[in-house]
């Protein structure tokens, strides 16, 4: 039991941040006096909590952001920019630790490097630093003794995770699952040659593009010699936030509107590349990791956190977006049941009621009024309300939609979603139905057609000779077949219970009506305490089943 008796130093602290925080639920969590369904605090609280807790926590807190299939919006909205209030750590560990990584002198390969941190994580702090030819470079450093604290944290989370999961809730969400894909993340994060490789795979993927200018789009290139699982070096970009960009009045024969327009397009076209081409994704595309350079260009940064998708996930998102835009309820249903993991009971009527309500608040609103990713939103809401379990890259697939909506909106509010991926749904479309290679898939398709062809009218024969011959044997499966047998042998089990109870009543009474000895008579309420005694077990047990209405 995860009691405080039982605790150590940083869970008495933990225990001690809730308990001011007022959150009652986890307060009996902590005290192993409860494992009723999770009754989370308010938003705010929440995020205040997380906080204060330290860097593992905002780390958690933002993982649970990218779940929207699990927390309601105004939570996601709320985790979304959270971040931590983590003093710098002193240049002197952290030249240490660069040393160390290197295993060699500072000097030997930095002729200068800024010791004020321009930015502090709960992870990782960067420096402004020159190599000795004259390259400029972002040195990310990781925050010594953050591996002690991440693995001390991370068996909290989970033991935290096993009492949930006793709960309906978690057992409907698979918390103990989420605890582990957190732990895996964070570990990875940890990893700063994790995040250099995807650095690496996202320049590559969006070195071309047909959709839009390359060119006009980068990605900071990865030192690889000067990266090691604790430090991490790029090539330094300079540029500002793009919501802080301030556009030339005239460019090129462009004013600013034309030009906000350009930049917005490049943007939903390298992402919509990366997601429905890909299957590899940039998660996180907040105003701070998307700048806008001196030169004109765009460039992401941070690339620790990606998503990923597999060629049927693929397809099944993109009939989505078609299926919102047609308002169609019974397709966005059946979408959802082809993403949900397997063996879930689902009422298909009821979550396509929902869905119905839902997308008929949108039937009298033009395409430029829908909020793409507030709609895929509400479909995760919906999910939630069925428990329909979906796959963790939908919420990421979600959240990254959401963000980047969110972006572009603030830095161009004229933008249309359908507008600027509708000139690329024909390429997505020709791709889902032939693959990259369209004359290969035609030949296969051939191929197969052949086949067909050539066994059609053996098996053809064969069908006809087993009709008339009346050996034909169909294998029928019914779903949860087992559990009607179980229900009918337990009510026949019943049945012959009562019979027997019944019988000995009888036969009791039969005795005591010609009991002429006193033998007899003890035989005749013996039998009459059995049979009582064997209906008041059955009678109790029909109640506890619950099934006597």
């Amino acid at each position: 039991m995860f009691a405080l008796t039982k605790n150590t130093s940083r869970q008495r602290e933990i225990a001690e941040v809730v308990f001011r925080n007022g959150w009652d639920y986890a307060r009996g969590l902590l005290t192993g006096n409860k494992s009723d369904e999770p009754r989370l605090p308010s938003p705010e609280v929440l995020r205040n909590i997380l906080i204060e807790l330290g860097p593992v926590y905002v780390k958690l807190g933002q993982l649970l952001s990218t779940r929207p299939d699990l927390l309601p919006g105004r939570y996601v909205e709320t985790l979304t920019d959270l971040q931590t209030n983590v003093p710098p750590v002193p240049w002197e560990q952290v030249e240490i630790l660069i040393q160390q990584e290197l295993s060699q002198p500072i000097a030997a390969v930095f002729s200068n490097i800024d010791r004020v941190a321009i930015a502090a994580g709960s992870i990782g702090q960067v420096y402004r630093a020159v190599l000795l030819d004259g390259q400029q470079v972002a040195l990310k450093v990781q925050r010594p003794g953050i591996e002690i604290v991440v693995a001390q944290d991370i068996a909290l989370i989970k033991s935290l995770a096993e009492l949930v999961s006793l709960t309906e809730f978690g057992k409907n969400f698979d918390i103990v699952g989420l605890a582990e894909e957190f732990s895996g993340a964070l570990q990875a994060e940890l990893d700063f040659t994790t995040e250099a490789e995807y650095t690496e795979q996202l320049r590559q993927n969006l070195a071309e593009g047909k959709w839009f200018d390359s060119k006009q789009l980068i990605i900071p290139q990865v030192y690889d010699n000067l990266t090691t699982t604790r430090i991490l070096t790029l090539e330094w970009l300079e540029g500002v936030p793009i919501l802080e960009a301030q556009l030339p009045k005239i460019r090129n024969d462009k004013d600013e509107t034309f030009q906000r327009s350009e930049i917005t397009t490049v943007l939903f076209r390298a992402f919509f590349k990366q997601v429905y081409i890909d299957g590899f994704f940039h998660a996180d595309p907040h105003p701070g990791n998307i700048f806008y350079l001196e030169d004109g260009r765009l460039a992401l940064l941070d690339c620790g956190m990606v998503g990923r998708l597999d060629p049927r996930t693929q397809q099944i998102l993109t009939e989505m977006l078609l299926a919102i835009v047609d308002l169609d309820a019974s397709r966005c249903s059946q979408l959802t049941l082809e993403l949900a993991e397997a063996s879930q009971q689902v009422d298909l009527n009821r979550l396509t009621n929902e869905y119905d309500k839902m997308l008929r608040k949108y039937y009298n609103r033009s395409i430029s009024q829908i909020n793409f990713s507030e709609v895929i939103y509400e479909i995760l809401q919906v999910s939630r309300n069925n428990k329909i379990r979906l796959p963790s890259n939908m919420g990421l697939y979600s959240k990254t939609l959401a963000n980047l909506e969110g972006v572009t909106r603030a830095f161009y509010p004229q933008v249309n979603l359908l507008d600027e991926i509708r000139p690329l749904m024909a390429d997505v479309f020709r791709r889902q139905l032939l693959g990259e290679r369209p004359a290969e898939t035609l030949l296969r398709i051939g191929l197969d057609f052949k086949s067909l062809s050539l066994q059609s009218p053996r098996m053809l024969e064969l069908l006809l000779e087993r009709l008339t011959s009346e050996t034909l044997k169909w294998n029928v499966s019914i779903r949860q077949i087992d559990i009607l047998a179980v229900s009918l042998e337990d009510s026949a089990n019943r049945l012959s219970f009562s019979i027997l109870v019944g019988s000995l009543i009888m036969g009791a009474a039969i005795i005591s009506t010609g009991s002429a000895t006193t033998q007899v008579s003890v035989l005749s309420n013996v039998l009459f305490a059995v049979a009582s005694l064997l209906g008041l077990w059955l009678i109790i047990s029909i109640l506890r089943s619950g099934r006597l209405k």
